[in-house]
């Protein structure tokens, strides 16, 4: 793991984190003169569902996956998305887009009465399947990754993407556990989406 302790010039480069493996993605535009980059959207992705290790993920936010290769890629053919950050299972971290910028990773979505979450979010998918559960490696890169975000930008909410497009995505589901999240990042409850922190003894 990198050490957020760094100075800002040498953990970023404009709105790349430098400890991430840096690989650019088309998809991508210019955030709103006015937006304040104030929230982390937690999101979870696997391709194929479930298989874990690949390149594919990397292939998709790029747009070079090759849509033969899986049955599975036949549905999502042709989809341009993108990330700023993933962070795989063994804690690996890579950054496609600038913070920035604005990545394509929310769609259609609400949050703390703003809409377009895009516009000023930064979007960070979790390697793994929607409702599974997620390892210790990757809570401690998100700590890692949410110190340093939040040390360049004002950070002030961090939900997931079921919580700003609910009924469209469940993503990244119950296997998420916000309590164990808050622990690591030590941020305070308001900070999370109503309902997700389980209340001492209950």
């Amino acid at each position: 793991m990198s050490n957020p302790a760094l100075p800002d010039t040498e953990l970023w480069h404009g709105g790349r984190y430098r400890p991430a493996h840096w690989l650019a993605s088309p998809n991508f535009g210019t955030r709103p003169a006015e937006a304040c980059i104030d929230l982390l959207v937690l999101h979870s992705i696997s391709l194929p569902p479930g298989v874990y290790g690949g390149h594919e993920v990397q292939d998709l936010f790029t747009n070079r996956l090759d849509w033969e290769l899986h049955p599975y890629f036949k549905q999502i053919e042709g989809l341009q998305v993108s990330a700023h950050f993933y962070v795989q299972r063994t804690g690996a971290i890579w950054q496609f887009v600038s913070c920035d910028d604005r990545a394509w990773h929310a769609g259609a979505s609400q949050y703390r009465g703003r809409s377009n979450c895009n516009d000023d979010s930064i979007g960070i998918e979790l390697e793994g399947l929607e409702g599974d559960t997620f390892e210790v490696a990757q809570y401690q890169a998100l700590a890692e990754l949410h110190l340093a975000i939040s040390r360049r930008y004002p950070i002030a909410h961090i939900a997931g993407h079921e919580h700003i497009a609910p009924g469209r995505k469940a993503d990244p589901g119950p296997g998420l556990d916000w309590n164990l999240l808050q622990n690591y990042l030590q941020r305070e409850d308001q900070c999370f989406p109503e309902g997700v922190l389980r209340k001492a003894g209950a």
